[in-house]
């Protein structure tokens, strides 16, 4: 009974340990990115006002600078288009690999293929269709489609990965519990394994979004920069990362205090997606 005690006191003392030790490495992780967002809010909200969102930019030197609507405007639409695209295909792609494929020739082809992909600078994507599509003149010139493009491929394995692991969560039991009522494959998919993973497969959706929406590079090479708002996919759009990068090397300070106050504003609207896409993960759960 004794030994019994002390090993259990021993247990209690290493699992205390562990916890200081792990609450000490998520404070010191925090750290940078407290400071980041401090600084970021200190420079970014003196920029902000009505006038900041509800104008275009204006590329004068010397007058009014302009906001930022355009790039807001930009951003969303092409972002959106990209992941039309791109979370389907990449949802399609992890239900394959889980539910048919599994550890066949073809899933372990395309398993490596997304691996590689995951690892591709951005700007590699960029190039691709700048070369493919840009300067062939296909279906003319720079173009907010084709930035939404560059953006998917960057998006898709991320999705793919993410949904891959989440569905692989999924009990067996639940599919063999399904099998077993008579219903077919496909139905099993989408009316029981997918509506399990779904919280999981949105939180991995996030992840592309975010990523793809702070992306500069591939919407340089295929987007190009305007100043006035558009929602027109086949002309010249501007987004958030690409006005930030025009500005933050601008000799003046105004221009600069505008870039501060769009990488504020990209980061408050990521914050929002995920606030909303979370509220959905919760209502989805409880429902």
């Amino acid at each position: 009974m004794t030994s019994l005690v002390a090993t259990s006191a021993a247990r209690r003392r290493k699992d205390r340990v562990a916890r200081a030790m792990l609450a000490l490495g998520t404070g010191i992780a925090l750290v940078p990115l407290g400071l980041i967002l401090y600084y970021l809010l200190r420079k970014g909200l003196g920029a902000w006002s009505w006038h900041f969102f509800t104008t275009d930019p204006t590329g004068s030197f010397l007058g009014d600078p302009g906001g930022i609507r355009s790039a807001i405007v930009g951003t969303v639409v092409i972002v959106a288009l990209a992941a039309l695209m791109a979370v389907p295909l990449g949802v399609g792609v992890a239900l394959y690999l889980t539910e048919f494929g599994r550890d066949g020739r073809l899933a372990r082809g395309v398993r490596f293929l997304i691996d590689v992909m995951t690892g591709v600078p951005s700007i590699v994507f960029g190039l691709f269709i700048y070369i493919s599509l840009v300067v062939t003149g296909i279906a003319g010139s720079f173009a907010g489609w084709k930035g939404s493009i560059a953006l998917a491929l960057l998006m898709l394995p991320v999705v793919a990965r993410a949904a891959e692991v989440v569905l692989l969560l999924v009990p067996q039991s639940l599919r063999e519990a399904a099998f077993a009522l008579g219903a077919p494959r496909w139905k099993v998919v989408f009316s029981v394994v997918v509506p399990t993973a779904l919280p999981g497969i949105l939180t991995g959706t996030l992840l592309a979004v975010a990523r793809a929406a702070g992306e500069t590079a591939p919407l340089l090479f295929t987007a190009a920069i305007v100043n006035d708002t558009t929602l027109n996919l086949g002309d010249r759009m501007n987004s958030l990362p690409a006005q930030i990068f025009q500005d933050v090397g601008q000799a003046q300070d105004r221009l600069v205090a505008r870039a501060w106050g769009a990488a504020l504003a990209l980061v408050a609207m990521i914050l929002l997606l995920t606030l909303v896409a979370r509220l959905l993960q919760k209502r989805n759960r409880l429902a």
